[in-house]
């Protein structure tokens, strides 16, 4: 009969544990309630049990754990973060002068039906009243050199003010093209972050899971000498 260093109480030799075949990470568990212990004291198997289902406990608690810590840091990333993105219609809106209006108003106008129509009307007008007024005294007659010259000077001035406003369409899309570039980079980023999160929990995990499963071996090879003994 000897003594069990933990609970003092006396039991068989086979029913004592020598420190030397007890795993580390239990020792460091009875070290912390006993400061004293040693590779040359000895356990009952109660209190083996007792601490192994304690390690045991604590491998579950700390996955749960680190599962809920991950997920708050993604939702405290969600939270915080700030959108990177900014919307290209408001940006150019800001810097918007009086030209800009116009010209865009007048590219808006210039290339509709609505422009067509009005300038086939005034063109058919044109030659219409002419070409009706022409025995009397017309203002522009035949072949209407005036109507080409106003012509001229439309066309004139319509197309500098359309390639203003087509140069401001492409600084938004330029615009839209670096924020859609941001948008993918943080995409990216945040992606790999999480990948490497998830492979190191996940790897966390193995390495607990194999230790429980000693664990498991150990308390079915105990369970077997029983029933040998038995």
């Amino acid at each position: 009969m000897n003594t069990c260093d933990i609970c003092k109480k006396s039991f068989p030799d086979d029913d004592l544990i020598s420190g030397r075949g007890i795993r580390h990470e239990i020792e460091s568990l009875i070290q912390i309630d006993f400061p004293d212990w040693s590779d040359k004291k000895r356990i009952c198997k109660d209190d083996y049990n007792k601490y192994r289902d304690k390690y045991i406990l604590d491998i579950i608690k700390e996955e749960t754990g680190n599962i809920q810590n991950l997920q708050d840091e993604v939702l405290k990333s969600i939270k915080e973060n700030e959108t990177i993105t900014e919307n290209d219609n408001i940006l150019a809106k800001e810097n918007l002068k009086l030209g800009d209006r116009i010209s865009d108003r007048v590219a808006i106008f210039g290339g509709s039906w609505k422009f067509i129509i009005i300038f086939f009307i005034v063109l058919f007008g044109w030659i219409l009243l002419n070409s009706m007024l022409i025995l009397k005294k017309p203002f522009d007659p035949y072949p209407f050199i005036l109507m080409n010259l106003i012509l001229s000077c439309i066309a004139a001035i319509q197309a500098p003010i359309i390639m203003m406003s087509q140069n401001r369409q492409e600084k938004k899309d330029r615009i839209r093209s670096e924020n859609d570039y941001k948008v993918n980079l943080k995409s990216e980023i945040e992606i790999r972050t999480l990948h490497e999160k998830v492979d190191h929990l996940l790897l966390d995990q193995w390495s607990k899971m194999m230790q429980i499963q000693e664990m498991q071996i150990e308390i079915l090879e105990e369970i077997k000498k029983k029933v040998d003994k038995a």
